[in-house]
C-alpha cells in the first residue's frame, strides 16, 4: 500500500518511491502524476533524467502517452546531488540509465529530508536485472511495479522484449524496436530467437553441398 503521509510528523527524513515495471506499462505517466500531484500544493519539486534519453524532447520527461513535466538532463548522478538543494521532492526517470552512485544519491537525498519519486526498467531486453534498480528497490520504502499488456496473449506482460537483432545493452527505441511480453510469451520468443542462431550456426559449419558438375 502506498502512503504519501508519514505516521511521525516529528521524523524529518525523507523516502524513496521507486516505480518499475516494463517498456510500455505506464511508469512515467505515474512519475508525472505525483510530480505534479506535488506541484499543486506548492512544494520545490525537481526533475531529473539522463542525458542519453532525448527520444521525445531534450529538456521534458514525456510518457508514452504525451503526458509531460520540464526536466533537467544530467550526464551522471552526482549531477542531481548538486542541483537537488533546497528541495521538497526529487523526481527521477529512466534510472536504469544512470551510473550506480544513483543509489547513494537517493539515499542521501532520502536521508536530507527529500521525497524521491523514481521510475525505470527493472530488466533489460534479457530479462536480467537492470543496472542500479534492484538497488533502489531495495532501499525503497514504496515499491510501485506497474505491467503492460502482452502484445501476443493479452495478459499482463513484465518483459521487455527487443525485436531487433541489436545487441547493444542500451538501445533507446518505442513501438519498431520492443514490445511487452508476458512471461510464456517473452520464453517462446527467446527460445524461438535461440534456436534461430543456433541453426545459422550450424549452417555456416556444415559444409557446401558439390553442385551436380563439380
Amino acid at each position: 500500500m502506498f502512503l504519501e503521509n508519514t505516521v511521525n510528523p516529528k521524523e524529518q527524513f525523507g523516502w524513496i518511491e521507486v516505480i518499475t515495471g516494463s517498456m510500455f506499462s505506464g511508469k512515467t505517466e505515474e512519475l508525472i502524476r505525483r510530480l505534479k500531484r506535488a506541484q499543486f500544493a506548492k512544494q520545490k519539486v525537481e526533475i531529473f533524467k539522463p542525458l542519453v534519453d532525448t527520444r521525445y524532447n531534450e529538456e521534458m520527461v514525456v510518457s508514452h502517452d504525451a503526458n509531460e513535466i520540464r526536466s533537467t538532463p544530467v550526464p551522471a548522478a552526482a549531477n542531481i546531488r548538486l542541483l537537488a538543494d533546497d528541495c521538497d521532492v526529487v523526481g527521477i526517470d529512466e534510472a536504469q540509465f544512470f551510473d550506480e552512485e544513483i543509489i547513494s544519491v537517493c539515499n542521501d537525498l532520502a536521508n536530507r529530508g527529500v521525497r524521491v519519486v523514481v521510475a525505470g526498467l527493472d530488466m533489460d531486453f534479457k530479462g536480467n536485472p537492470f543496472g542500479p534498480m534492484p538497488a533502489l528497490m531495495a532501499t525503497a520504502e514504496y515499491v510501485t511495479k506497474v505491467h503492460a499488456v502482452c502484445t501476443r496473449t493479452g495478459n499482463l506482460a513484465n518483459y521487455s522484449f527487443r525485436k531487433s537483432d541489436d545487441d547493444t545493452l542500451v538501445l533507446l527505441g518505442e513501438n519498431e524496436e520492443y514490445e511487452p511480453l508476458s512471461r510464456a510469451a517473452f520464453y517462446k520468443a527467446m527460445l524461438r530467437e535461440k534456436i534461430g542462431k543456433m541453426d545459422v550456426d550450424a549452417q555456416e559449419i556444415l559444409p557446401k553441398k558439390k553442385s551436380a558438375n563439380g
